[in-house]
């Protein structure tokens, strides 16, 4: 894979070679066709290790795909891909296992919830260059509650509007991430979290649609979990909860509706 530096700015592909851009950057990749066949990496002695490494590289974007759902509606204020970020954070992540052997580690992010703390979802304006305030907040993991203390918005001062819209809404979501465990007689994949299906379970909150030039009133928004989840949440469950703000203007038939990459968001807090 080579990064096109000079003026070529075609995409597609051309005599054994194809050119494309990752999303949220201008960049020009070049990358060769070819290969090994699907065949021979399969069962060829040769790519033994690289078959594990891909076995492990299965639980990183597993890993991805947890925050992502469990970030709900404050996942898509992102302004750029962050997935690979996350894939690469499970790398590091696996690699911490010194106790299994590669191909069986296993992708532990309760120790390091850390890692994850105020993760920005934007490159551009970040959340809390758009929305200048100090919010409060606390999150009980016993009860699966969380809340969010925003102060008064003073919109001429404390709101960054680039795009000059009407209105804009605060976005709160709290989910659940777990660690991911190696099982050898796994039938679909040799990586399962410990929460089965609630991998990535969450809520979101949403504030009405605000004016963008007004006095805002201070808000408290609440998140709470019910019913099974509750049971299934251990030590090894990663609380995440996130905030994030969307503009919007008016559309057909007088409705607000958001407009998009308009917005930011971040993770606020981890536990």
């Amino acid at each position: 894979m080579s990064i096109i530096k000079g003026a070529i700015q075609m995409t597609g592909s051309i005599k054994g070679m194809s050119f494309y851009k990752n999303p949220g950057s201008e960049k020009i990749i070049m990358r060769t066709k070819g290969g090994p066949s699907a065949r021979r990496m399969k069962v060829g002695k040769e790519y033994e290790e690289v078959r594990k490494h891909q076995t492990e590289w299965s639980a990183c974007v597993k890993f991805s795909k947890g925050v992502r759902l469990a970030l709900g509606q404050t996942y898509p204020l992102a302004d750029y891909n962050v997935s690979p970020v996350w894939n690469g954070m499970g790398k590091n992540l696996i690699k911490l296992d010194t106790e299994h052997p590669v191909g069986e580690r296993v992708l532990m992010l309760s120790p390091y919830r850390q890692v994850l703390e105020n993760f920005s979802l934007n490159r551009n304006f970040p959340f809390n260059s758009v929305l200048r305030i100090t919010e409060t907040f606390d999150v009980n993991r016993e009860t699966m509650t969380a809340t969010v203390n925003i102060p008064r918005i003073n919109t001429e001062m404390d709101l960054l509007n680039i795009q000059k819209l009407p209105y804009f809404r605060l976005i709160v979501s709290l989910g659940i991430v777990s660690d991911l465990m190696y099982d050898p007689e796994g039938r679909f994949s040799k990586y399962v979290p410990e929460l089965m299906e609630y991998n990535g379970f969450s809520k979101s909150t949403l504030s009405d649609w605000l004016s963008a030039n007004d006095m805002i009133e201070e808000q408290i928004m609440t998140i709470q979990f019910t019913g099974e989840v509750l049971e299934r949440i251990t030590d090894r469950t990663t609380v995440l909860l996130g905030i994030g703000i969307e503009f919007g203007q008016v559309g057909f038939a007088g409705q607000i509706n958001p407009v998009k990459r308009a917005g930011c968001g971040k993770i606020l807090k981890v536990c």
